[in-house]
């Protein structure tokens, strides 16, 4: 089964699109099937890795009201190992049509189940609510990214982004976990940065990954040319940044990677006292080592 992660934050403007595009990129990159969901109406994501939201024929909309299999959505990209399930301006409705849908908080969760084997890793970019599109993404979720700008008002209102997550692991999904705090727009120039930084730590202590994503230039073009920055612009900062919080990430996550029968072979050799036992992953053929 692949590890889910909603990359969730209700205020809006604190890189969590470009996180969920360039994350999901970098892990593709190490050659991990990973698949995007945008579930945003804004359709940011999608037309950030380069898909005409306009043009498409079946979106997380569909999937959500039930018009088409989960599994018709998904679209290829220019990555080999990344897929994507586009969004689209009438998923702005469907909350208001699925108010009345038996288990609506679950709809998204019991659609993936089957596509959940064919990836490592499902990305998904939530909108910057905490509506029932998110509350949709947090039930599906083994984990919750959450970006925090370094700037003032960091903050501010992630107190009811954790109190909905604690809501939803009483009533919804008990297993959900906070993957890790993100700090976006990092700029080095300034004192403020470092401060917003070691307040941030101070609050979330070892939940605050290690990367920070810095101000760049190349991060903040590549969405207008429908790249994700490893594509516009392999060697900018922004482009070793993702890939640094992937590396975090794949060596958090070795128990998601394994496949079936080496999880039977572990079982096989705890049970009968012999058998070699897997190593945790293997290295990348791209290069990318954890």
């Amino acid at each position: 089964m692949g590890k889910v992660i909603a990359v969730a934050n209700q205020k809006g403007g604190v890189g969590k699109t470009t996180s969920s595009i360039n994350l999901a990129a970098s892990l593709a990159a190490t050659e991990h099937p990973t698949l995007l969901i945008d579930i945003d109406p804004q359709a940011n994501c999608t037309s950030g890795i380069g898909i005409d939201p306009r043009t498409t024929s079946s979106s997380t909309y569909e999937v959500l009201i039930g018009d088409v299999p989960f599994e018709d959505a998904i679209l290829s990209t220019d990555l080999p190992f990344l897929d994507v399930v586009p969004s689209h301006i009438n998923l702005v409705g469907a909350e208001i049509e699925m108010i009345d849908v038996l288990e609506r908080e679950r709809i998204l969760k019991n659609a993936l189940l089957r596509t959940r084997r064919k990836y490592d890793f499902i990305v998904i970019d939530c909108p910057p609510s905490l509506g029932l599109l998110t509350l949709n993404s947090l039930t599906a979720a083994n984990s919750v990214l959450i970006p925090v700008q370094a700037e003032y008002f960091a903050l501010e209102g992630l107190g009811q982004l954790l109190n909905t997550i604690k809501i939803v692991r009483q009533h919804l999904n008990p297993e959900l976990e906070i993957e890790g705090v993100l700090l976006t727009m990092f700029d080095t120039r300034l004192r403020l940065s470092n401060q917003v930084a070691n307040e941030v730590r101070r609050y979330f202590g070892d939940k605050v990954f290690r990367t920070i994503v810095q101000r760049n230039v190349r991060l903040s073009e590549a969405p207008s040319f429908g790249k994700p920055v490893l594509l516009y612009d392999a060697t900018s900062m922004g482009a070793r940044n993702y890939i640094g919080l992937a590396r975090e990430i794949l060596h958090n996550n070795q128990r998601f990677l394994q496949r079936p029968e080496e999880v039977q072979e572990e079982v096989s050799a705890d049970t009968n006292g012999f058998g070699a036992r897997y190593s945790e992953a293997s290295t990348p053929a791209n290069g990318f080592t954890l």
